[in-house]
């Protein structure tokens, strides 16, 4: 009997044991990586507004890689993607075998600029090696930030130019159009997050100065008619990975004044804005931490302006900042970083701090102790400029 119940002991242990090995295995498998789309055609003027590069190369994604003790580029595809619109026209799927990159406009000579609004959406498979391009539709003319919810069922996709949000289902790593949901023709659609139960998503308006609650009931989305009033200008926005906070960064007129970030209790009936912060000048990029308590800004501070213009700086800047428990913010730490600075990301553990660099077309990577932002040897993307970024951790 004993020998029996030692038996039955040793193959539940067997089983235990062969269960936590297939649970670990696919975490095991996949690599921690960081996404940056690259924009090969779009510079700043001798105006420093946007114009056409005068020799223009592919756009790109660059496939950062973090199981090594420095972050690396572990490999690079052509992409169609653009600087146009908020630094998160990039998604990744949470187990990260496939991303979904947006372009809002494209290199057309017969365009006054040089340069046109583009609907392009392209399916990445992150498994093949290299990886690349499985699938492309279309969404709407100035296709930027994209998103896909909770459940994985439902992509939206904000069309700036357009003023609309498309909808698509998405099924077997492939997106089918549903169709677009019309906010006003002028709202410039940007940002976009989701709530944790997928139930309803938040879109900034840039050009209306407003931020709507859409509905999602499956695959009808609907615009709830009473916005969310921020600052002006709302532009990029983030959600804790618990999906409590959302963060809208208010790009301001761009004049060299000071500009802010709003949080929004995301738990809220109705959702609403309950703190706005100044944080300093065009914070095109933000990011929360994964565990929620910090705050990233990457500031433009002034360096995509003319150097005789108010606010000019020959530097952006990185500025960390500790979330209160009652929606403050205190400056934890900050550095210097490129100019015309883009997106900002966290590693998983939080050690290491990513910002893109358009003019320099590098990454800049800092590590984290918790009090102090120390740079490392940035990552260069070519001749294309980092513009957009995406991690598996981001709604």
């Amino acid at each position: 009997m004993h020998e029996r119940r030692a038996y039955r002991h040793a193959r539940r242990a067997e089983r235990w044991l062969a269960a936590a090995l297939l649970l670990a295995a696919p975490a095991a498998a996949r690599a921690a990586i960081v996404l940056s789309a690259n924009d090969g055609h779009t510079v700043l003027g001798p105006s420093m507004s946007l114009s056409a590069a005068p020799s223009p190369v592919p756009d790109t994604l660059s496939v950062i890689d973090l199981t090594d003790a420095a972050p690396r580029i572990a490999a690079t595809i052509e992409v169609p993607t653009s600087v146009v619109g908020p630094p998160t026209a990039v998604w990744v799927a949470p187990d990260e075998s496939w991303a979904i990159v947006t372009a809002a406009n494209r290199a057309d000579p017969s365009a006054p600029s040089g340069l046109a609004a583009d609907d392009l959406v392209s399916v990445i498979d992150l498994t093949a090696k290299p990886p690349r391009i499985v699938q492309q539709v279309h969404a709407g003319a100035g296709a930027t930030t994209v998103r896909v919810s909770p459940d994985g069922t439902l992509a939206l996709i904000c069309n700036r130019v357009a003023g609309t949000v498309s909808v698509f289902s998405v099924h077997d790593r492939r997106l089918t159009d549903v169709g677009p949901v019309m906010l006003a023709p002028h709202a410039g659609p940007g940002g976009l997050v989701f709530s944790a139960d997928g139930r309803f998503a938040l879109v900034s308006r840039f050009f209306d100065n407003q931020i709507s609650v859409l509905h999602i009931d499956g695959l009808q989305v609907t615009v709830d008619p009473r916005p969310l009033t921020a600052g002006v200008a709302p532009y990029t926005m983030d959600v804790t990975a618990d999906g409590r906070v959302a963060a809208v960064a208010n790009m301001g007129r761009g004049d060299g004044d000071a500009d802010t970030v709003s949080f929004i209790d995301m738990k809220a009936d109705p959702p609403r804005v309950v703190a706005t912060h100044s944080v300093g000048q065009t914070p095109e990029g933000i990011a929360f931490s994964h565990d929620g308590r910090i705050l990233a800004t990457a500031l433009i501070n002034g360096t995509n302006r003319p150097k005789d213009a108010p606010g000019w700086h020959a530097a952006g800047r990185l500025v960390l900042w500790t979330i209160t428990p009652q929606f403050g913010l205190e400056l934890l730490a900050e550095a210097p970083i490129g100019r015309w600075s883009q997106g900002v990301a966290f590693s998983p553990g939080g050690r290491l701090v990513f910002v893109q660099n358009m003019v320099e077309h590098t990454i800049s990577v800092f590590r984290f102790d918790g009090r102090t932002l120390t740079p490392g040897a940035p990552l260069s993307t070519g001749g294309a400029g980092p513009a957009a970024i995406g991690q598996a951790a981001t709604r």
